[in-house]
């Protein structure tokens, strides 16, 4: 609902659409703000199981590029979500999470590198740079699913090693 009425959405909308009273949501969610941050926290935990199930694939080798795909498709169709956090100051504990999902990062990042397919010279440090800056990106430029697919394949042939450009 956030995402298609931005700030204008009301917690009683959310109730009305989720088909609960509107004291079960204020009960809950005594203001916006915690219901978005209640929102956020999803989002990541959700986000944290997307890591974990692409750390136990078969195809773990190539598992970071089908995350930076997932992670701009999602960043393009949420613009109004982030524009309600900045709006709302809503504050998440983020740091926990952060540190979660660099591991989970890490854990693929490996992966690639014991696969070849991302050069040994590659980082965390630098892979979450690229990640954040294509999110950024996808949310400031409402991508579509042609200019995504643009933009992620100059930023793999960036990451593969040598060999793995040339295929």
């Amino acid at each position: 609902m956030f995402s298609e009425l931005g700030t204008a959405a009301s917690t009683e909308e959310v109730a009305r659409r989720a088909g609960l009273a509107v004291g079960t949501v204020f009960r809950h969610f005594p203001t916006k703000q915690d219901l978005v941050a209640a929102i956020t926290e999803d989002r990541l935990a959700r986000l944290l199981a997307q890591l974990d199930a692409l750390d136990r694939t078969p195809g773990r080798g190539t598992a970071l590029f089908t995350f930076f795909e997932r992670m701009v498709e999602q960043a393009a169709m949420k613009r109004r979500v982030a524009d309600l956090l900045d709006r709302e100051g809503v504050e998440v504990g983020l740091a926990d999470a952060v540190q979660r999902l660099d591991h989970a990062v890490e854990r693929l990042l490996g992966h690639a590198h014991r696969a070849g397919t991302v050069a040994r010279q590659v980082e965390l440090p630098q892979v979450m740079a690229l990640l954040t800056s294509l999110c950024q990106g996808a949310l400031a430029g409402g991508w579509d699913a042609e200019q995504q697919a643009r933009v992620l394949a100059i930023v793999f042939a960036g990451l593969r090693t040598p060999d793995d450009r040339r295929s």
